[in-house]
Order: C-alpha cells, then sequence, then structure tokens
C-alpha cells in the first residue's frame, strides 16, 4: 500500500497572535510526517470577514490532489462558519477534527480556547452527516498520536479498500449461506469487488504449467518444510501446479484476496486436498486467503490486511471451552503465524485423496478476532480481544490414522464467552496479532457498520 495522504488545515481566530497558532499548527504537521504519513498542508485559517484564507486553503488542498483524510487541527477558537467553508468540498472524506492544547509560560498556564472552537464543531458536523472523529489533548499531556494515527490508517484502508478486488474461484461450496454476499451494497458501502471464475480455468493453467518450475519448486518445498512422513508419489507436484495456475491467475488479476471452492470443488473434483498449493502460495506471494468461497471472510481480511499490513489468516471454531474457544484450520496456515517451521503431513479426510497437510504449530500471545457479516439491518463486525493459547492435545474424527492434531489455538476471553457465542457470524473468524481493536472499529466507523 501506498503511504497515507493526509490534507492537514490549521484554524485559529484572527484576534489570537498570529504566531501562536502557527507555531503549533506546524508543530502537529510535523507530527503526522514523523509517524509516516504524506501532507498536503496549507497554511492555517482565521476568520477574516472576506473569507479569503477559508477561499485559499481550499484551492490550495485541491491542487495537492487527492489525499485519504482531511486533518482540521484547531489551535484555539475559531468561528465555525470559517471551518466550514473549508472543509465542506471536502466533505465526502473522512475528517480528523483534532484540537490542540496550551502550553505553560513561567508559572501559569496559557491557552488559546482550542476546545472552545471544536466543542462548538463537534455537533454541528454530526448533524450534518460528516464523517469524522473527533479527538482532544487533554491539558498537560501529549497529544494522543495513538488516535490520530489509528484514525489515518482506518481512512487510508477504507480509500484502498474502494480498488481492491478479490479473486473467488468456484461459488457457495458446500452450499454454505453464511459464505454468500450482496454485491451492490458490498460495492457501494465497503469497496471491493468479489470476481468469480470457474475451476475449470485452474484445472487448464495446471496443465500449462512448466514442468522445470514445477521441479524446480518441488525441490524447494521438500527442503523448506518439515515433512511427518513421506508422500506418495506425485502429491508434492499436484501441489506445486495448483500453486503455479493459481499465482498466474492472481497476478493476471491483481487480486488481493483469494478463495475458492474447496469441498465440493478441487477436493471433489480434482481429487486432492489444496493446502499444499495454499501453504506454498503464502509462502511466495503476499496475499489473503479464506477457503469454501467465503465472501464475507475474504472482505474481512483485506479490512485487516490493510489496517495492521497482517495476512489475517483464518481460524474456525471446533469447541467452545467455558472461558473461549479451541480454534483452528483443516487445511493451510500462512507461514506468517506459524511458531517454527512450517510442518506438513501427507493425508486424506474421508474420499478425498491425499494431500499435504499443514500442521504447523502456531504463534501464540494476544490477538484480535474479527467478522463481517451481512443481514436485514445492513452490515455489522463482530470484534473481541483473546489471549491465545497453545492447544491441550486433541483430533479432528475423520483423517486417516495417525488422525494429526490440526494448526489450532485456544483462545480465552475475559469477559463470559457466553456473550461471544450469541454474537457468533460464521465458522470463519480472522485473527490478527495484538490488540487492533481501536483500528477496527475506526475504519467500521468511516464505512457506517455497526460494530457488535
Amino acid at each position: 500500500m501506498k503511504a497515507i495522504r493526509v490534507g492537514f488545515v490549521g484554524f485559529g481566530e484572527v484576534n489570537t497572535p498570529r504566531e501562536f497558532i502557527d507555531r503549533r499548527c506546524e508543530e502537529a504537521a510535523r507530527l503526522l510526517e514523523r509517524n509516516g504519513m504524506e501532507l498536503v498542508q496549507t497554511a492555517p485559517v482565521s476568520d477574516d470577514p472576506g473569507g479569503e484564507q477559508a477561499a485559499r486553503a481550499v484551492r490550495e488542498l485541491k491542487a495537492g490532489g487527492d489525499f485519504d483524510l482531511l486533518v482540521v487541527c484547531v489551535a484555539g477558537w475559531i468561528p465555525s462558519w470559517a471551518v466550514f467553508s473549508v472543509i465542506e468540498p471536502f466533505k465526502h472524506k473522512p475528517i480528523l477534527l483534532w484540537g490542540l492544547t496550551g502550553w505553560k509560560e513561567g508559572g501559569r498556564f496559557v491557552t488559546t480556547a482550542d476546545q472552545a472552537g471544536t466543542t462548538a464543531l463537534r455537533k454541528p458536523m454530526a448533524d450534518m452527516g460528516y464523517t469524522f472523529k473527533y479527538v482532544v489533548t487533554y491539558r498537560d499531556h501529549a497529544p494522543r498520536m495513538d488516535e490520530v494515527v489509528s484514525y489515518a490508517r482506518a481512512a487510508h484502508t477504507a480509500a484502498w479498500l474502494r480498488t481492491a478486488r478479490i479473486g473467488m474461484a468456484g461459488y457457495r461450496d458446500m452450499r454454505l449461506y453464511g459464505t454468500l454476499y450482496d454485491g451492490v451494497s458490498l460495492k457501494a458501502r465497503i469497496g471491493p469487488e468479489i470476481e468469480h471464475f470457474e475451476l475449470l480455468e485452474l484445472a487448464q493453467r495446471m496443465e500449462s504449467v512448466d514442468p522445470g518450475e514445477v521441479k524446480r519448486l518441488t525441490r524447494e518445498v521438500r527442503n523448506r518444510w518439515e515433512f511427518v512422513r513421506e508422500p506418495k508419489p506425485g502429491t508434492v507436484e499436484k501441489s506445486v501446479q495448483l500453486y503455479l495456475a493459481m499465482r498466474s491467475k492472481i497476478l493476471e488479476r491483481g487480486y488481493l484476496g483469494f478463495s475458492y471452492n474447496d469441498v465440493d470443488g478441487i477436493k471433489k473434483l480434482m481429487g486432492f486436498a489444496p493446502a499444499g498449493a495454499m501453504t506454498l502460495l503464502h509462502g511466495e506471494m503476499s496475499i489473503s486467503s479464506v477457503p469454501e468461497n467465503d465472501s464475507l471472510g475474504a472482505v474481512t481480511q483485506l479490512m485487516i490486511r490493510g489496517l495492521t499490513g497482517q495476512v489475517a489468516a483464518y481460524l474456525e471454531f471446533y469447541e467452545f471451552l467455558e472461558n473461549g474457544a479451541l480454534m483452528g484450520v483443516p487445511d493451510y496456515v500462512p507461514a506468517e503465524i506459524v511458531e517454527g517451521r512450517v510442518t506438513v503431513m501427507p493425508n486424506a479426510f474421508g474420499n478425498f485423496g491425499e494431500g499435504l497437510l499443514n500442521v504447523s504449530k502456531l504463534k501464540t500471545g494476544e490477538v484480535t478476532l474479527a467478522r463481517l457479516g451481512y443481514g436485514p439491518d445492513g452490515y455489522q463486525m463482530h470484534i473481541s480481544l483473546a489471549q491465545a493459547r497453545a492447544p491441550r492435545s486433541w483430533e479432528e474424527a475423520g483423517w486417516a490414522p495417525p488422525a494429526p492434531q490440526l494448526p489450532s489455538l485456544e483462545m480465552v476471553f475475559d469477559y463470559p464467552v457466553e456473550a461471544f457465542i450469541q454474537k457468533v457470524m460464521s465458522q470463519h473468524y480472522m485473527i490478527c496479532y495484538g490488540d487492533n481493536r481501536m483500528l477496527l472499529r475506526d475504519l467500521c466507523a468511516i464505512l457506517r457498520i455497526v460494530v457488535i
């Protein structure tokens, strides 16, 4: 993703000494730059009777090119009309209403009534339908840059999602309902385009991959991964062929996310599990993926990836615990969340042919769980924080013996698990490491998604 581009304009009343306004607005602008943002900046605006400063600011902001959000930096009291004269042409953008604070001079505190300016603006902006976040700086405290940066990253991600494309091989695996989506509302509200294509295209591409490339990657995979036991002849090669077919389609169409018909598609029609191909895909490419044609799961991944830079791996629920849940996957995990080497086990499930099941151990620690959903009341996102712990010994029935322990984690909540259960939105949830709830909430606020 490109750097966050920020439109920046400061405000202060015409009767306030200009040097007080200029100095503090400049300090705020440099703080944004030190946090990795590119600025389209104009000089501070006051309430001059003719509105010439406001008009100048609008011209300069428009001339600076597109930006992800507009930062309205209030450095003192300002009559609201002057602010609205500047921000009205940018009403379609997310806005950060940022109030600064005064300073100490000798033994006293000096203020320019920054929060008189912001408090005069907050409700009118809300009533007029602006999309904004209101952040003040507390007296005797440093600016709350975690709040500022979070909203800037959310605005940047919202803009990025408008042009994102997700590849979807096949449709509605296992005839599930929770993986479906409404294309019109998704495009209108969130932005991504889900582009469907047939599994036949992958099968055809597998037939035309370079045999030399297959041999090279097969050798690399055998050296790179730890094999629990020796696979049958051709198992690794088929996984490599499928990966190369997927890679060519992803690169050709510029997909940022990917999903596919797994059980009723690749396993049933091609006769082997795609877990090895997906493991290789995540080892070779920067892309997010989820199986079973999980449309909104793939969108959730892109939202997390845009906010955090993490791959946003999927996990599904196997059991609920009295204080959390056992979550795992019956196929693959990205190397990004693996503890140690990627470990694979040649195995088969039920009537499906042998595939390279990923049985790697997963990283533990603090994680954020998230899932986007859609219903009669529109889009919602379920967000929760958990402590991810190494799982106790368990297995899923149905695997050829000896049954593997699947990649998994025990998620421990710090609130009653029943509160989570009664809001659960899918068998698939996306995870990212660390507490990323504020980022997700800011993005949902910009996209008008209800957080539950």
